[in-house]
């Protein structure tokens, strides 16, 4: 399994970013996703998830702006809308959800 994130920049707050994550040898309807987030000197979060099902989550500080969703069977994409400087950070793509398999990383930095 590979996972390939892209779709970060630079960005002013209340802007919006479309992060894309393309997996080979995996197939997002069958297995969770999830979008986490690390920003300098803190732990990686999770940002959010989509399950086979099609459920998904959220972390209470993005509720509302991000949106998570598959738009094939192998992309699973992260709109991002009402951007804050807070959500600066460096995104990362997972799958299966919870798995040690993570994509490259693509940063989003938010000015003020």
């Amino acid at each position: 399994v590979q996972l390939q994130a892209s779709g970060g920049g630079l960005v002013e707050a209340g802007g919006s970013l479309r992060l894309s994550c393309v997996g080979s040898g995996i197939i997002f309807s069958v297995n969770g996703m999830g979008w986490y987030r690390q920003a300098p000197g803190k732990q990686r979060e999770l940002v959010a998830a989509i399950t086979s099902g099609g459920t998904t989550n959220y972390a209470d500080s993005v509720k509302g702006r991000f949106t998570i969703s598959r738009y094939n069977k192998n992309t699973v994409v992260l709109q991002m809308n009402s951007l804050k400087p807070e959500d600066t950070a460096v995104y990362y793509c997972n799958a299966p959800l919870g798995s040690g398999i993570w994509g490259q990383g693509t940063l989003v930095t938010v000015s003020s």
